[in-house]
């Protein structure tokens, strides 16, 4: 397999990459645009495109739709909106129902502190159940009601309520892999969604190829027609190609001001991000792993490497502590969806790339080759980032910890005060506060 001789990622990588005559991956040469682009004309041209596109349609209560979760890049995101571009968002959230208390807490306080309205596709826990049962037997994936959902969700919203502006956070596609240059401005499409967003798996295929889900059954998935879409002017425009993205700085800069919760991970050091869902970094990761032969791990390596708060060498050693270990969610997923462990990596076995994985007489799975294997290769040297800072990962001290974490946590309250989740310790008892009131606790101290 070839590996990027300045980052960790392998020639598979399901986005597609390709490397330059030194060996440097496309996604490394596309973050290099991170220290040389204007970032502050960048960000004027972003209050242009907000201020046009306003002008042209019939002004609502909302000037756009901010997707969320409990986790990841949600904080950041509002914060821009609302704070730097003076807007107000309509905040959407696809419930994946994997949900951890600690991400149902941030999803609260996120449009608490914010002081932003929540709306939420919460579908029935058994439908979710059976489309997932399909897409482990035929895809071997537990998270394509997730990705779809996600990705569907807000823009159904947009259309409904004819909000033309949808405004995401970082671009994957070119943060990762470099299938676009900053400069591109690409934005959210249903074909950018179906090809990179769901790896080419549509809602009309999942269709076809079941006998049990209905037409209706995946009508929340479905995206809008073009016509819809064109009627309001729908457009999804990314932040991250008009500032420069730092996720780690960003969450920080939250933790802050805003109370973000992070917590440990199973299956990588960042612990920032993936806190709101049980499987992103645990089960789901080491699905990725099998099937792939690398990991999240390795996503949160490189993007330290690139951001030079990490050496190349220092990332193969986090490669070699998570990758190989077995999420401890497995009997929680195991249990929810009804499969026994041995039903359960029969079918995803199937899905294991034979250009990285290989089946020996015994039955065993064994890696063909892993960037553990690739730590002198030749040229490194030349291509090299040279470290600039460290790289260490907040624990936040919780505001209220649970104790059973056996089971997920359908929904919660969508706003904290002294009745839930003892946000208000301090406040006389009996004292009541209203939404707009309530600040973040300082954890900094």
């Amino acid at each position: 397999m070839k590996y990027c001789k300045r980052c960790l990622y392998p020639a598979n990588h399901p986005y597609g990459m390709i490397f330059d005559k030194k060996g440097i991956c496309a996604g490394c040469k596309v973050h290099e645009e991170k220290d040389f682009l204007d970032w502050d004309e960048r960000f004027k041209l972003l209050k242009d495109i907000v201020k046009k596109n306003n002008s042209k349609f019939d002004k609502s209560f909302f000037d756009c739709i901010v997707p969320v979760t409990g986790g990841g890049d949600s904080y950041f995101t509002v914060y821009v909106v609302k704070e730097k571009l003076g807007l107000n968002p309509l905040l959407v959230n696809y419930n994946h129902q994997y949900n951890t208390h600690v991400g149902i807490k941030n999803l609260a306080n996120l449009t608490t502190v914010f002081d932003c309205e929540l709306i939420q596709s919460t579908l029935s826990p058994e439908l979710v159940k059976k489309i997932t049962k399909h897409t482990i037997k035929k895809y071997g994936s537990i998270y394509w009601h997730v990705l779809a959902g996600y990705t569907t969700f807000p823009v159904k919203v947009a259309v409904r309520f004819r909000i033309p502006l949808i405004i995401w956070g970082v671009n994957p596609w070119a943060e990762q892999t470099g299938m676009y240059s900053h400069l591109d401005e690409m934005e959210m499409t249903e074909r950018c969604r179906k090809e990179h967003g769901l790896m080419g798996i549509s809602t009309k295929e999942i269709f076809e190829s079941s006998s049990s889900l209905s037409y209706e059954d995946l009508n929340e998935y479905r995206y809008p027609s073009d016509y819809e879409i064109e009627e309001i002017g729908v457009r999804g425009i990314y932040l991250s190609n008009y500032l420069r993205w730092d996720s780690k700085k960003q969450h920080e800069l939250m933790i802050k001001k805003y109370g973000y919760e992070s917590a440990a991970q199973q299956r990588t050091f960042n612990t920032y991000e993936d806190v709101h869902c049980a499987h992103s970094a645990g089960l789901h990761d080491y699905l990725k792993f099998l099937k792939l032969g690398y990991s999240k791990v390795t996503d949160h390596a490189t993007r330290e490497i690139r951001l030079k708060r990490m050496t190349r060498e220092e990332g193969i050693e986090m490669v070699e502590k998570y990758s190989n270990i077995e999420p401890k969610d497995l009997e929680l997923f195991l249990k929810w969806i009804g499969m026994n462990k041995n039903e359960f990596f029969e079918h995803i076995n199937k899905y294991r790339d034979s250009s990285i994985w290989y089946r020996d007489n015994q039955g065993n799975w064994n890696l063909k080759d892993s960037i553990i294997n690739h730590k002198n290769d030749k040229d490194i040297e030349s291509v090299r980032l040279k470290k600039s800072e460290d790289c260490n990962f907040l624990i936040t001290q919780n505001i209220n910890e649970f104790k059973n974490n056996n089971s997920y946590l359908l929904m919660g309250r969508s706003y904290l005060d002294q009745y839930n989740y003892g946000a208000l310790l301090d406040r006389p008892e009996g004292e009541k506060i209203s939404k707009r009131e309530w600040k973040s606790p300082d954890i900094s101290k």
